[in-house]
């Protein structure tokens, strides 16, 4: 058992001392320096421990981190107005860029959670324009509604711990969230592989649709039983106990976190323990719904005072009905139904004070204040089967409230974490068999500057297309269904389901350490096609998730890419973390001054942004430098040109498995038309070894002078502009193959350029990043020019222009892909000059 003392020594994270700390904690060093066995791969493993934690998004977590797309991205998104996407701008006119939440001098980390139901995470999205955050994340709180806490983010010297992770492992800085809406439906996505049944039933996109009626469609871990796969999901307590205060609650139960208890066949209502708690929670309810019913009728209640009465009356409900199922019914189920309830839920019962809180003083200055915290150990069913070698194939963990992360808690959760890694790596020969992931359901109202990529509405082809067989009907949802589901009017909205907005997901193993990142797209189905990949291969079992869209797994990578087999390499020393433990280093926040480090930027401020984002003090900067990065099953083609007589802009769309095979991963693209002023976005998905063909009509843009721009996975980008006089001049950007294997690339481009006209053209080829001299040719018929990537580690970002056609220029962007592994971009580091055009 734990005390207080030792509660308070593993707080490392939330001291002051610690924050401002740049060593690494004792058991990252202890996991970093662990080697597992020469020549062993992630198949080598035994044990993989997954955490998913709640509501942050990847900006405003870690977009200040060294080379990962954070806010150095030196092509991201242009809004309508051609402000750089991380320039806001709220009904008012007014425009604000992302800014620092100081975690110990202000009390951000106390200011509750922003809007991030269906219809504000839809609106801020607004069908890819991006440019309505200000407004649909408004804080619900009226005092800081007219901030624009959104845009907020945190940095090193706010949550070192996660940085310091990151820094030893690999952080994965293309990861999406499962759906464009709140925590349940993400978790659904998580746990199940989608958010309804079936094709023909409703998508269930509100927490309000789990909550109120049990779902039974099959999850992932039915699978792993069906397939004879150890498994637990660890929690201190479920979130329907009802046995606990309100305080006691948000810090010991599994705050929802646990999506199994919402599905019928976990039988959560028929526990013993939840069941003779019921009478005495119906009196407790009774007494909250009676006390905030007569706050939400007092004028101007507020709107959280409504969400709660709605939540406790479904709660009084809910016990209502269960409290009729009576004593013993868990005794009545049959042996492999409590063998999946008790698995499901498996919690720290054993621990004597698991419902216990203790309080804890500490002095503030002059003053003397008091908390709460947990008396038990919230992790002591985990640690004892850890200790005693029964850590199962699979596990998942469930925090409370209070260390999950969820902006309704101050940030605690890095001491959670901290502690799941001290006991994974307290004994070597766990941790050498052990992967371990970090990831979050879903951005809360956050900010993150990459739009997700989702699937085009199946029945307006307007708005994109996908290769044939990647069906999208399930991915998708209308207005009136919504309506017809009891979604009120003003509520309803037509979109996508996902995927929703980057979440942060870190990978620490043996075989993923070393400060990486990984740049493959994942989303929320990854991590259930990385344990089907890994369980099958190494067990030989059959377990599938069928309830995964082929959409989603056409572009969503299974995880393997982070992982590299073992050859003896030896880490960097790291240095040792003194640690002074005092959790009053965030408690003591809530009494600071609200966060003040953001302005409305003038019209000046706004173009001189615009003209400079790179290199512009107004908006947040990455730590300086690169970090190796994984090699990527990425073999990327865009091209487009006039076609039909001129009429038309067609687009070609190719993701080739020439060079990776049966490992090529098809792509989605976003791709925008821009307008006199207007933008219009569209969704592309190509399955591997496949192509799309798209048009538009040229007299669809002002003036017949047209300009696309094309969004891929990492940093991938492409942008076309012309017009009806564009010259007849074909282009296309291909990777040069490393002679005289054709399946092995050298990490350099070549370009090909076919003059199909009567009369030469002069070209000429600037690099826009990594400091190459422009190129100049004068074109009759064919040439090729090989562009040399080795100084900038296989990044490019170059365009093509012809000299009297000032309307026309094929500008290409992105990362040559060889198999082999390589480094983020130098540019986006600060470490390779250039220039920056937006």
């Amino acid at each position: 058992m734990h005390t207080r003392r030792d509660f308070l020594k593993r707080a490392t994270l939330l001291s002051s001392a610690a924050a401002f700390s740049g060593a690494f904690p004792e058991s990252i060093q202890r996991a970093f320096a662990i080697d597992p066995a020469l020549g062993s791969s992630y198949l080598d493993a035994e044990h993989v421990v997954i955490l998913m934690q709640e509501n942050r998004s990847f900006d405003h977590a870690l977009g200040t981190l060294r080379g990962v797309r954070g806010f150095n991205d030196p092509r991201a998104l242009r809004l309508a107005n051609n402000a750089p996407v991380w320039l806001q701008t709220n009904a008012k006119g007014e425009t604000y860029a992302p800014f620092r939440f100081d975690i110990k001098d202000t009390r951000a980390t106390w200011m509750s959670y922003l809007p991030h139901n269906r219809h504000s995470q839809v609106d801020a999205w607004n069908s890819g324009l991006y440019d309505q955050w200000l407004e649909a994340k408004r804080s619900h709180k009226l005092e800081y509604a007219d901030m624009p806490l959104t845009m907020g983010h945190y940095t090193r010297e706010d949550i070192p711990f996660y940085y310091a992770l990151a820094d030893a492992f690999t952080v994965c800085d293309q990861n999406f969230s499962g759906a464009m809406t709140e925590t349940t439906p993400n978790r659904s996505i998580f746990w199940t592989g989608t958010v309804r049944k079936d094709a023909a039933s409703p998508a269930h996109l509100y927490n309000d649709d789990y909550f109120d009626n049990p779902m039974d469609w099959p999850t992932f871990p039915e699978q792993l039983r069906k397939n004879g796969i150890s498994w637990k999901f660890y929690q201190n307590e479920l979130w329907r106990e009802y046995g606990l205060t309100q305080d006691a609650i948000a810090w010991l139960s599994n705050y929802g976190c646990n999506i199994l208890e919402l599905f019928a066949q976990y039988n959560v209502n028929k526990q013993e323990r939840y069941q003779q708690n019921l009478p005495q929670a119906i009196l407790l309810l009774e007494e909250e719904v009676a006390e905030l019913e007569k706050k939400a009728a007092e004028p101007n209640a507020p709107a959280q005072t409504l969400t709660d009465l709605r939540e406790r009356k479904n709660d009084l409900a809910q016990c209502k009905k269960d409290v009729l199922i009576g004593s013993g019914a868990f005794a009545r189920l049959t042996p492999a139904e409590q063998e999946l309830h008790l698995r499901a839920f498996t919690t720290n019962v054993g621990d004597p004070d698991f419902h216990s809180l203790e309080e804890l003083s500490y002095q503030d200055g002059a003053t003397q204040r008091n908390m709460t915290v947990p008396k038990g150990d919230v992790l002591h069913q985990f640690r004892e089967d850890v200790e005693k070698g029964q850590l199962p194939t699979v596990s998942w963990l469930a925090a409370p409230e209070r260390f999950s992360d969820h902006p309704t808690a101050p940030w605690y959760g890095a001491w959670y974490l901290s502690e799941v890694m001290d006991i994974l790596t307290k004994d070597p020969e766990v941790w050498k068999k052990t992967i371990f992931i970090l990831t979050y359901d879903e951005n809360d109202g956050y900010f993150d500057h990459i739009p997700p990529y989702v699937a085009p509405d199946p029945r307006d082809k307007t708005t994109g297309s996908v290769s044939p067989g990647l069906v999208s009907e399930t991915e998708y949802v209308y207005r009136q269904d919504e309506v017809q589901q009891g979604i009120p009017e003003k509520n309803a909205r037509t979109g996508p389901v996902g995927m929703g907005f980057r979440v942060p997901m870190i990978v620490a193993s043996p075989w993923s350490r070393g400060g990486w990142v990984n740049s493959q797209l994942f989303e929320h189905t990854s991590v259930n096609q990385f344990l089907e990949h890994f369980l099958n291969s190494k067990y030989g079992s059959k377990v599938r998730e069928e309830n995964i869209s082929p959409w989603r797994r056409a572009v969503s990578g299974d995880l393997t890419s982070i992982f590299r087999r073992f050859d003896g390499e030896k880490p960097t020393p790291l240095p040792f973390l003194e640690r002074d433990p005092f959790v009053e280093g965030i408690h003591k926040a809530q009494f600071q001054p609200v966060p003040s480090d953001y302005r409305k930027l003038s019209d000046e401020e706004i173009a001189s942004v615009a003209q400079n984002t790179h290199g512009s003090g107004l908006l947040p900067h990455q730590e300086k430098g690169v970090r190796p990065s994984c090699a990527l099953p990425y073999e990327l083609y865009v091209e487009a040109g006039l076609s039909g007589g001129g009429s038309m802009v067609e687009m070609r769309f190719r993701a080739e498995d020439k060079v990776f095979g049966k490992q090529a991963m098809g792509a989605p693209f976003n791709v925008y038309a821009r307008s006199a002023g207007h933008l219009r976005g569209t969704s592309h998905t190509v399955a591997a070894g496949d192509s799309l063909q798209e048009s538009w009509p040229l007299d669809s843009f002002s003036g017949g002078t047209y300009r696309f721009e094309v969004y891929g996975p990492n940093g991938f980008f492409r942008e076309f502009a012309g017009s009806r006089s564009d010259p007849a001049l074909a282009i296309a950007c291909e990777y040069e193959v490393e002679a005289p294997d054709p399946k092995r690339l050298t990490g350099h481009i070549v370009l090909q350029l076919a003059n199909t006209g009567s009369k030469p053209y002069a070209i000429e080829i600037v690099d826009h990043a990594y400091g190459a001299a422009p190129v100049r040719k004068r074109i009759s018929g064919k040439e090729v020019v090989v562009l040399n990537l080795e100084q900038s580690f296989g990044w490019y970002d170059f365009s093509v222009k012809v000299d009297g056609f000032a309307d026309f220029e094929k500008r290409y962007a992105g990362h040559v892909e060889t198999g082999r592994h390589s480094a983020s971009d130098p540019f986006m580091g600060g470490t390779m000059g250039g220039m920056l055009r937006v």
